[in-house]
């Protein structure tokens, strides 16, 4: 079929199925109120049978023709009503004058069902008995129905109409709840890709200033003549560098990785000091498996070098500790060196600075960064909630490469 003939066929194809649906819609409704009327139309109908056998007429099931027709025929009319206070829905900008509307439209209706019950009854009464020998004359019936049920036929069009604008101010506050949780959910989900971009960027900050400094320190042992410890250092580097890459796009990993991190790091450290540097690093087993950020003690041990060991020609050590206080995990990095300092170093740095803002993002203020200085030992501590994350895999590169 060609282009023209599949777009001609398309509006008549989308228009069938809607008055598909239109219909079944009706056929819906219509079958609910039907057995409502015919609930309704039961009871009555008991009601006329317990009264018959109170008196013991024989004719117990008189009624039972004349009831089944007021059921059929007011499930039918029920759907105009419905059609009406659908058209002329009850809002609240123009609530008075649907309302004085909707009295015409109750009026008219309950002449409307009389004359139409009238019409009906004189051509089906004949078989009803003597009972309803009012019915067989069509002006006749019309009248005493004008009289006697007039009023049930007001009763019962403002009854679905008062149903029906309640229903459907349900179905609009439903509406309105799910597209309030949809935009919440939208809300919520560029709030994460927003974090999640921020996290990338700081991310992204900390990684080259990383690498700068570790190839400096390199270069470094190169200008000196240590080419046999830049080689070492260089192969410990490509290790950590393929360690980090790894892991580049999460932004926690587990305790026991970021302390393989922090090893091979400070590995190379360690060959730029020679002697001068000693690394304790101490963690419970227990929490091992616990949720840190990605390349959040780096700049901490960086600093520590730093204003450590590379602001003092004396030996030094950095002492690394992974403690559980309560709910939070608490992990303190403390060296030993330097000059003394009776307050924190100035200023925080851009990895200090990058990895409050991290833990911010991550955490809120459930992360803490602290430091402090007295007699000549820096430390800061980096506090995270404590959390369980599923142990990923070990590193590439093995740890007994790292003590050697």
């Amino acid at each position: 079929m060609n282009t023209f003939a599949q777009e001609a066929f398309l509006p008549f194809d989308s228009t069938t199925v809607r008055h598909r649906a239109r219909s079944l819609q009706a056929l819906r409704t219509f079958a609910i109120w039907l057995a409502f009327w015919t609930f309704v139309g039961l009871m009555f109908l008991g009601q006329d049978v317990a009264r018959r056998l109170f008196v013991d007429d024989p004719a117990l099931w008189r009624e039972a023709g004349f009831w089944t027709m007021r059921v059929v025929l007011s499930a039918a009319l029920t759907l105009v009503i419905l059609w009406l206070g659908t058209v002329f829905a009850l809002e609240k900008r123009v609530w008075v004058r649907r309302i004085a509307v909707h009295i015409l439209f109750s009026l008219c209706f309950g002449v409307a069902r009389s004359g139409l019950e009238a019409v009906v009854y004189s051509h089906l009464s004949e078989g009803w008995g003597p009972d309803y020998q009012w019915a067989r004359d069509t002006s006749h019936a019309f009248a005493v129905l004008m009289i006697f049920a007039f009023h049930q036929a007001l009763i019962t069009y403002w009854f679905i109409l008062i149903i029906h604008t309640a229903v459907r101010y349900y179905e609009k506050f439903q509406e309105r709840a799910e597209a309030a949780l949809r935009l919440e959910l939208n809300a919520a989900e560029l709030r994460e890709q927003v974090t999640r971009a921020q996290l990338g960027a700081l991310k992204m900050q900390l990684q080259p200033h990383f690498l700068f400094n570790t190839l400096n320190a390199i270069m470094g042992m190169v200008r000196t003549g240590e080419v046999q410890q830049a080689e070492r250092a260089l192969s410990r580097f490509s290790d950590l560098l393929r360690a980090v890459l790894d892991d580049m796009d999460a932004q926690e990993v587990t305790l026991e990785r970021e302390l393989n991190y922090l090893r091979l790091y400070l590995s190379i450290e360690q060959m730029r000091f020679s002697d001068r540097l000693v690394v304790h690093v101490k963690a419970d087993p227990d929490l091992l498996d616990a949720a840190v950020p990605h390349m959040a003690l780096q700049p901490v041990a960086e600093n520590a070098v730093r204003h450590g060991i590379g602001c003092s020609v004396a030996r030094g050590a950095i002492d690394v500790r992974a403690s559980r206080v309560g709910s939070r995990l608490r992990i303190t990095v403390k060296n030993t060196g330097g000059t003394a300092r009776t307050g924190p170093p100035p200023g925080w740095g851009i990895g200090l600075t990058n990895l409050r803002a991290r833990l911010n993002q991550l955490y809120g203020p459930e992360a803490e960064l602290r430091m402090e200085c007295i007699d000549g030992c820096a430390a800061v501590e980096v506090i995270v909630p404590y959390r369980r994350l599923a142990v990923a895999a070990d590193l590439s590169v093995s740890m007994d490469s790292v003590q050697r």
